[in-house]
């Protein structure tokens, strides 16, 4: 059936929604890679739209042709659409990547009246447009890439995967005034939403959902860029600690939760007398105004001098850490630095900080320990809420803290 023949909505009466029948989500298409089926909700589910945005060069194209290899491979029929390269230059980076498969057919085209006809044709299961801002259709005058093209095709795209089933990703660029090309535009029209990120220099690529509408939006996954294309992370805390340095001042490691996943993080401060007049503060991973929080609680409760020090906070490995359990974390680097004194190697620390010194209790505070007892830490700082009715692992104790000057007390 053509696509110009199906109809989404139904002539009937509103209802009340307890008399709708249920409806099952149907199974969804996992690839080989789990990380991306982890920020997913367990796998790509038919008919969705899925928005994958990042800078350029990051690895959008990379991770698309690993999927769609993936499931070629376990038969289901692929297409990949390429608006900005050649099929020559397409087929040399499947080889590159080792992805030829039977079931993935690729095409260079970026009229989207065209790229209908082809789906309707080939039907595929899963369908790839890279990228979205290439596409034109000729019933605007517009130039591709311009708001009105990229509403539009992106509207008729939606409507094409409704249709016919077809799980379609559409690959866009985010420029640094986040304008026109941008993806986000698109947001609201998509089901899934999800962002490739990156710090400077780094291999490490993070891949997160900020909207999801068939799973959740706290799940991480972490890819490593190698010559052969991206290699998952199965295990990021290990990667994020390789490189801790041993003894040093100024470098605490967090237990967070991206999601139900535990990851560790190193938190590094340097605390230094400043040679102006106001001093700097920046921060790295962290939100720079919690940073400007926590120094004000820190010399008001605890009664240190920073207002003439610059303060620089990062977290290593080009992680965000975005929940309020760094707080400690942040803290104790910060106070390692400036009292030059060295926080023991085998500690980890998690945490809320309020503006009273009080140090509150966050969620999955088992799960923080287990991960970091996995991993040979011999002790934890937590907030006293938070350690009621934990049963520490074998070789892990439990430093329960009420507020900031019990936690220095303990700490130095």
């Amino acid at each position: 059936m053509c696509i110009r023949d199906r109809q989404w909505g139904t002539a009937e009466p509103p209802r009340a929604i307890g008399d709708v029948a249920d409806e099952e989500e149907g199974p969804r298409l996992p690839t080989q890679l789990e990380e991306f089926n982890r920020v997913l909700g367990g796998g790509i589910v038919a008919g969705s739209v899925v928005l994958l945005g990042g800078d350029p060069g990051i690895g959008k194209s990379t991770l698309m042709f690993q999927c769609l290899h993936t499931l070629a491979a376990q038969g289901k029929r692929c297409l990949y659409i390429s608006a900005e390269e050649s099929l020559r230059q397409t087929k040399l980076r499947a080889k590159r990547l080792g992805a030829v498969s039977a079931e993935l057919f690729v095409a260079a085209e970026t009229a989207l009246e065209r790229i209908i006809q082809a789906v309707e044709e080939l039907s595929p299961q899963v369908l790839v447009i890279d990228s979205i801002q290439s596409i034109y259709t000729s019933q605007l005058g517009s130039a591709p890439g311009s708001i009105s093209q990229v509403r539009e095709t992106s509207g008729r795209l939606t409507y094409l995967a409704k249709g016919l089933g077809v799980a379609t990703f559409l690959v866009g660029h985010v420029t640094k005034d986040g304008a026109i090309a941008g993806p986000r535009v698109l947001e609201h029209i998509v089901d899934t939403v999800l962002y490739m990120e990156r710090s400077a220099d780094s291999p490490f690529r993070i891949l997160r959902a900020v909207k999801n509408r068939f799973g959740s939006t706290n799940e991480i996954g972490v890819f490593e860029m190698k010559e052969e294309g991206l290699e998952e992370v199965t295990n990021p805390s290990e990667i994020f600690l390789a490189e801790r340095p041993q003894g040093t001042s100024g470098s605490t490691v967090m237990a967070s939760m991206e999601g139900t996943r535990p990851i560790l993080v190193e938190i590094q401060a340097l605390v230094a007398p400043t040679a102006f007049a106001v001093p700097k503060r920046m921060a790295m991973g962290v939100d720079y105004n919690r940073l400007s929080l926590l120094v004000a609680v820190m010399e008001k409760k605890v009664g240190i001098n920073l207002s003439h020090q610059d303060i620089f906070a990062n977290v290593a490995g080009g992680l965000r850490i975005e929940e309020p359990a760094v707080d400690l974390g942040v803290v104790a680097a910060v106070a390692s630095s400036h009292l030059d004194k060295v926080i023991p190697s085998s500690m980890v620390v998690f945490g809320e900080v309020g503006l009273a010194g009080e140090v509150r209790g966050v969620s999955f505070g088992e799960m923080r320990i287990k991960e970091a007892a996995r991993l040979g830490f011999k002790s934890c700082m937590l907030p006293l809420s938070s350690a009621r009715g934990i049963k520490p692992p074998t070789g892990m104790e439990l430093i329960q803290v009420r507020d900031l000057r019990e936690a220095w007390d303990k700490l130095f």
